[in-house]
Order: structure tokens, then sequence, then C-alpha cells
């Protein structure tokens, strides 16, 4: 089974991207974030060639999120919480018995701001929810772009980098306490080296082609799944064509 993440920046913008890219992948499962549109202007019709099922949760403009499946969903949900508002940034299935939950996690904009603060609630509640819906033993699996850099090794400049929205040791010390719940961050499993990120500001001159990046686009998965993970990789590919986003493709594979 394949599983990947992408944050698109706009599913219209890089409708070319993503239809190549699910055609030369054949991914199980495809967990898209930021999709930025509402609903009603989904592109469903232009992803008919794929063959894929899709669900999806958007508003105008920001935020949205969907999966594209080979498989049927099944125990559906558009929010975990209702005390963090309805910003479409989560939904999750189940698909062959596997739960996917998928998230664009708040950036957090500036440190000290009510945008960062909203971020920390955010992750304390969607924590809790996993604690209070799940067990460890369950086959569960949360992807998606997570704003967040969890170590050293995730950011191109750790000491310049410190401090900011999406790297810092509040954050942490939140992604550590999922992993120290059940999680296993799965690009990790298989690789150990830093160097490797899946996404490169554009406002930096040259940034993708100098790799002056960060890692905040992750596959989690349980022990079980985990387990049987046999590669986790970044796929810089399509960071190199025409109006690429400023992420890219995340992918694991299980056997």
């Amino acid at each position: 089974m394949k599983i990947a993440t992408f944050n698109v920046n706009s599913i219209r913008t890089r409708l070319p991207i993503v239809i190549d890219w699910i055609a030369a992948n054949q991914p199980d499962a495809l967990c898209i974030q930021e999709t930025k549109v509402q609903d009603k202007d989904f592109p469903v019709d232009e992803f008919a060639s794929t063959g894929y099922n899709i669900i999806y949760k958007g508003q105008k403009s920001y935020n949205g999120v969907a999966i594209f499946s080979k498989h049927k969903f099944t125990n559906i949900e558009y929010s975990f919480d209702d005390s963090v508002g309805d910003e479409a940034r989560f939904i999750k299935a189940q698909i062959n018995g596997i739960t996917i939950v998928n998230t664009y996690v708040p950036q957090g904009f500036e440190m000290g701001s009510e945008k960062y603060q909203h971020k920390l609630d955010w992750l304390k509640e969607l924590f809790a929810w996993f604690k209070k819906t799940f067990t460890p033993a369950d086959n569960l699996i949360w992807t998606g772009d997570l704003n967040i850099a969890p170590t050293d090794k995730d950011v191109y400049d750790p000491i310049a980098l410190d401090g900011g929205v999406c790297f810092n040791k509040d954050l942490s010390k939140i992604f550590d306490g999922f992993i120290e719940w059940g999680f296993v961050d799965l690009y990790r499993l298989h690789h150990k080296a830093g160097g490797n990120f899946s996404f490169w500001d554009y406002r930096q001159p040259n940034g993708f082609k100098r790799n002056l990046g960060w890692r905040l686009d992750h596959i989690l998965a349980t022990k079980p799944l985990a387990e049987n993970c046999t590669t986790c990789l970044i796929d810089t590919k399509p960071r190199l064509l025409e109006k690429p986003s400023d992420h890219t493709f995340v992918i694991a594979e299980f056997k």
C-alpha cells in the first residue's frame, strides 16, 4: 500500500502536476492540503479520468484538505473538535481497514501572536482527540502539512531559524508527545541524516536550488503499520516543474 501527502498550494493552479503525479505513481491514497477552494468549486470533473474516489473539505481562498483514494471510503469525518473552529484543516477516513487523518496545521503567523497561540491550541486539541479516539495498537496514519520542523535536521539553518513559528522548542516538545504516545515518524525511520526537505520558500532567491528547505510535511503511523513500512521518501522532482507548489510529495509504502 502506498500513501502520499502533498501541500498543493491551490488545487486548481496545480491540476496538471497532481493529475500527472497520480498517473505516474498510482498511490492507494493521496492526501492534499491547502486546496484553497470552496467545496462547490472543487475540480471533481477534472480528476474523473484518474478513477480515484475523492473526499474534500474546503473554503474560499484559504486552507482546505482532500483525500484521493483507489479504494472505498468509510467512517468519514470533517472535524475533530468544535472548540478549534471550522477552518477546513481536517479530514479523516478509513481505507482498507486503515484510518487516515489528513491535516493542515495552522502555520502560526508570528511568535506571540493570537494565530500562534491558536496553532498551539489546535495541536493540543488534536492530541486530545487522538488519545480519546484511538490506541497506539490501531492501524492509524496521521499525515499532512503539520507546519512543524521537529529537529535541527529538519531545517536548513537550525541556528538562524530557531525560535520561529514552525521551528522551536515548544513545537519539538509537542511533536515528541505524539511520538511518545505511539506514532512513528516514517521518514526518520528510514533516513537518519538531515538535509532532506519538503518545503522551500518561494521568497528565498533560488531557495530550491540552494536547498534552503524545511521538512514540514510528514507521514506518521502507529507501530503496527510502521513495522510494515518498507520505505518513505520525498519526491523532489515536482518542485522543478512549471508553476510548482512550494512543497512537494512525501510517500510511504507498506507491505
